[in-house]
């Protein structure tokens, strides 16, 4: 059922400055082009100018410097965007679940589970495993031994934590993620036939997350071979990324879906990695830096920056001349390189000949 806030109520709670009609009533946030009466909208950018003009919206949040392209009633803000997502959170509070178990949940005698905790249907907490206040364990959730949740951390539906990781406070793990399954680490090794197989490398190291951590639906963050895994505080990742043993993630740095980290990689604070790139093993991301989506990165980088490790689009018979041609790019350098050396000894020659005469 919703509430209404005026424009006024939302800037004494979030701060900001009004202009036009302070009592404008507001339900709920849209966005511009398809925001219906009673909604507030945001605008950042001047391309999206022709949508705020035609918007239905009942008031907007915009910059200081953009506040003259509507006589909408409006919140002035550094930041709409930021601002925005703080409005929404005001209308839409997030669900508090019930303290309390449910009968169907089994929780070892050994492990410690404050009354204020709510622990959903099927729920699987093994021995010694330790609980802050207010932590929330959706429905069939596992939480195996020695494992540790502080305070105020929300578990969805069919998470799986793995024995002896640590998760801090006022964490958010999505539907369906799973911290600290063994990583992928096995040895080849020749057997008395001399046929090769691999062997498995015991994975003995921890997950340890931070506090303030967002991990989204069927995410994986795999436990150390030998150090722990280090997921640090702030860091937001989105769902379906592959998060290798080993690895470190610096302080809120945020990952897109279906980005894979490759063992023991170490990236670095504030950083942005789009989409489907690729990080290969044991390289490091120097602070701040972004990655393009869909980007293989192979080498470390030391500087911050925005770095990108693809090509554009093209159709399809362009982009096979194209890769041939790359493919034939060292043939290329080679014919190049004869050119230039015969070219330098026709120069020296013409050179030779014109101070004999």
């Amino acid at each position: 059922m919703s509430f209404y806030l005026s424009i006024q109520q939302i800037v004494e709670q979030l701060g900001g400055t009004i202009l036009g009609n302070s009592e404008t009533q507001i339900a709920r946030v849209g966005s511009l082009a398809l925001a219906q009466a009673d909604a507030i909208s945001f605008f950042s950018d001047t391309k999206y100018t022709r949508q705020l003009n035609d918007t239905s919206a009942s008031a907007v949040i915009i910059r200081p410097e953009h506040a003259a392209l509507t006589g909408l009633p409006k919140i002035i803000t550094d930041n709409p965007y930021a601002y925005f997502a703080r409005v929404s959170s005001l209308l839409n509070p997030v669900h508090v679940a019930a303290a309390g178990r449910h009968a169907s949940a089994v929780v070892d005698a050994s492990a410690k589970v404050p009354a204020n905790c709510s622990i959903g249907a099927n729920a699987v907490i093994e021995a010694n495993v330790t609980l802050g206040n207010n932590v929330v364990v959706g429905a069939g959730c596992v939480i195996e031994r020695n494992s540790s949740i502080a305070d105020n951390t929300i578990l969805e539906a069919n998470v799986t934590i793995k024995h002896d990781c640590q998760i801090g406070k006022h964490c958010h793990l999505f539907s369906g993620c799973v911290i600290g399954n063994d990583g992928f680490g096995y040895a080849e090794e020749s057997g008395p036939d001399n046929t090769k197989h691999w062997v498995k490398i015991p994975q003995v190291g921890r997950v340890v997350i931070h506090d303030n951590v967002d991990i989204g639906a069927n995410t994986t963050v795999d436990r150390g071979a030998i150090d722990d895994t280090v997921i640090e505080e702030g860091v937001k990742m989105d769902n379906l990324i592959q998060i290798a043993h080993n690895c470190r993630i610096g302080a809120h740095t945020v990952i897109a879906g279906c980005v894979g980290i490759a063992g023991s990689a170490v990236i670095g604070r504030h950083c942005k990695i789009g989409g489907a790139a690729m990080i290969l093993g044991h390289l490091s991301i120097a602070d701040q830096v972004t990655i393009s989506p869909g980007s293989m990165m192979m080498r470390s980088i030391s500087k911050a920056g925005t770095y990108t490790a693809l090509m554009p689009s093209q159709e399809h018979d362009a982009w096979l001349k194209t890769a041939a041609n790359i493919r034939h790019l060292n043939q290329l350098t080679d014919k190049i390189k004869t050119l230039e050396a015969a070219v330098a000894q026709l120069s020296a020659q013409s050179s030779s000949k014109r101070s004999k005469n």
